[in-house]
């Protein structure tokens, strides 16, 4: 299995932490975002990660030139000022070669999260990972489902059907593969894809074909858009450390042992 994250984005909700580092290298508790990915990703069935850069690349290249107890190393998108996550997928597009996975690149996620979504994936071509939770805001990316089927996922769908959200990651498997790869080239050929997020895609794959959902409730990740979430992604990091074996963990804010 290979994990693909897409990074290209400086993350501009973040300014001025964000004016010269990209988003996924910001520090949360001694790691960069990225480096917290790689380490709960080493303890997933993952063979190798593949990590598309855009704005501050020597950054990300710096990071994943140390070891993270899991292969990875970075492709390049030149295009990520004209683009959005859409584009990024298709530029990684020659890297869906065999069962994949998208994560976003700010999406911080403990790994029984990944463990979970690629047990419960098996046998399904395309599967998110979602949650839910009391109320959605105008930036979550809603979900509607059925059953474990995704009907429809996006920004703007009517609150009064949305039953969940994607936590902004998901598997691609056998004849999903190639409906993944096949949609987002359309979608840049015809569809105004350089302004398009990747899960318009899936929706559209969604309302024409069988995409699966993997409920992770109880389980702990979160999104890093604002200093509001990094603020909250310490407190979660932290939380993860406590449950984990002495020595593991922050000895003092900002390093970890």
């Amino acid at each position: 299995m290979k994990a693909i994250i897409l990074s290209a984005g400086q993350g501009r909700r973040l300014l001025p932490l964000t004016e010269s580092t990209p988003k996924c290298a910001l520090p949360v508790l001694g790691r960069s975002i990225l480096e917290w990915q790689l380490h709960e990703i080493a303890k997933c069935a993952v063979d190798e990660v593949v990590v598309v850069t855009g704005f501050g690349a020597d950054r990300v290249d710096e990071i994943l030139e140390r070891d993270h107890g899991v292969l990875a190393r970075a492709l390049y998108n030149p295009f990520y000022a004209q683009s959005d996550n859409l584009g990024t997928c298709w530029v990684a597009r020659g890297e869906m070669d065999g069962p994949f996975m998208i994560l976003n690149g700010d999406t911080l996620f403990e790994a029984p999260v990944m463990q979970r979504l690629l047990s419960s994936s098996a046998g399904m071509p395309i599967t998110l990972a979602t949650d839910v939770k009391p109320d959605y805001d105008p930036d979550d990316m809603k979900i509607v489902s059925q059953d474990r089927r995704l009907l429809r996922v996006g920004k703007q769908l009517e609150l009064d059907v949305v039953n969940g959200e994607s936590i902004g990651m998901m598997v691609f498997r056998d004849e999903g593969i190639a409906r993944f790869s096949d949609k987002i080239d359309y979608l840049m050929r015809y569809g105004e894809g350089l302004n398009r997020w990747y899960l318009s895609a899936i929706d559209a794959l969604a309302q024409e074909w069988s995409v699966g959902i993997c409920p992770i409730q109880g389980l702990s990740w979160c999104e890093v858009d604002n200093r509001a979430d990094l603020s909250r992604a310490e407190l979660e990091i932290e939380r993860w450390l406590r449950t984990r074996e002495p020595g593991a963990g922050v000895v003092a804010k900002g390093h970890v042992a």
